[in-house]
C-alpha cells in the first residue's frame, strides 16, 4: 500500500510538472504567421446543426457563436494586410466535460468546426471543399485529477475550445498560404479600404459557405477520449 502511495504521489508530480512547462502566452505575445495580405473581414459562424456529445454539459447555439466568433476574431484581427477575407464556419459538435470520478474517468471537453475562407474582393471561395477542425482543451494537473468540469466553468471551457480552433485556423491559413499562394498580393492590385456592407451578399454568401460546408461534409462523429490525461 505504502508503495502505491508513492507511485500515485510520483505521477502526480510528473504531471504537474508537464502541465507547468506550457506556459499561456497572451495574445498579443504571440508570434505572427506569415499571411502575406490578409487582413479579417467579416467572420460569420452558424450552430445550427451542431450535435452535442453523449457526456456534456450543455451549451447553446448563441454561446458558441459568440464565445468562437470572439476567439476568431482576437486571433486573425492582429493581420493588416490590405486584402479582405470572410470566414464562414459551422460549429458541427462538441463536448464539454463535466465533473468525472477522479482519475477514473475525466472526458476531455472537445469542438468540432468547418471554416471556408471567403475572398471578399472577388466574392468566391478560395477552399471548394470545406476544411474540417477538431481541437481538444488544454490540461493541467488539476484536470487530470478531477477533470475540466471540475475546475472550470462551462464558459472558461468554451472559450479555451474557441482559443485552440482559431490557433488552429491560424496555422491552416499559413500553411495555405505557403503552398497554394493564399492571400498573395493581386496581380491587379485590386483591394479594398473596408469589408463589403454587412448584410450584403458577401456577407450572405460566407454565411451560405458555412451552411454548404456543414451539409456536404455530411454530420460529424464526436468520439471522446475517456483516459486520464494532462494534455
Amino acid at each position: 500500500m505504502r508503495r502505491l502511495r508513492l507511485s500515485f504521489a510520483a505521477l502526480l508530480a510528473v504531471v504537474a510538472l508537464v502541465a507547468c512547462s506550457h506556459q499561456d502566452i497572451p495574445l498579443a505575445q504571440q508570434p505572427k504567421v506569415p499571411l502575406g495580405s490578409f487582413k479579417l473581414g467579416h467572420v460569420i459562424v452558424i450552430a445550427d446543426k451542431m450535435r452535442k456529445g453523449p457526456v456534456s454539459r450543455t451549451a447553446t447555439k448563441q454561446e458558441w457563436v459568440s464565445s468562437l466568433k470572439s476567439a476568431v476574431t482576437a486571433q486573425l484581427s492582429r493581420y493588416q494586410g490590405d486584402q479582405y477575407y470572410n470566414f464562414g464556419i459551422s460549429v458541427e459538435g462538441y463536448a464539454l466535460g463535466p465533473q468525472g470520478v477522479p482519475l477514473l474517468y475525466n472526458p476531455r471537453s472537445l469542438l468540432i468546426i468547418r471554416v471556408t475562407v471567403w475572398d471578399d474582393a472577388y466574392s468566391k471561395k478560395l477552399n471548394e471543399k470545406v476544411h474540417q477542425i477538431s481541437v481538444f482543451e488544454d490540461g493541467t494537473s488539476e484536470t487530470f485529477v478531477v477533470g475540466s468540469g471540475g475546475v472550470r466553468t462551462k464558459a472558461q471551457q468554451m472559450a479555451g475550445l474557441s482559443a485552440n480552433a482559431a490557433e488552429k485556423i491560424e496555422d491552416w491559413l499559413a500553411e495555405m498560404h505557403e503552398t497554394n499562394g493564399w492571400f498573395d498580393a493581386r496581380p491587379d492590385g485590386k483591394a479594398g479600404d473596408r469589408p463589403r456592407m454587412r448584410g450584403g451578399p458577401e456577407e450572405d454568401a460566407a454565411r451560405a459557405a458555412a451552411h454548404q460546408g456543414s451539409e456536404t461534409a455530411g454530420p460529424v462523429a464526436i468520439k471522446l477520449p475517456a483516459t486520464p490525461t494532462g494534455e
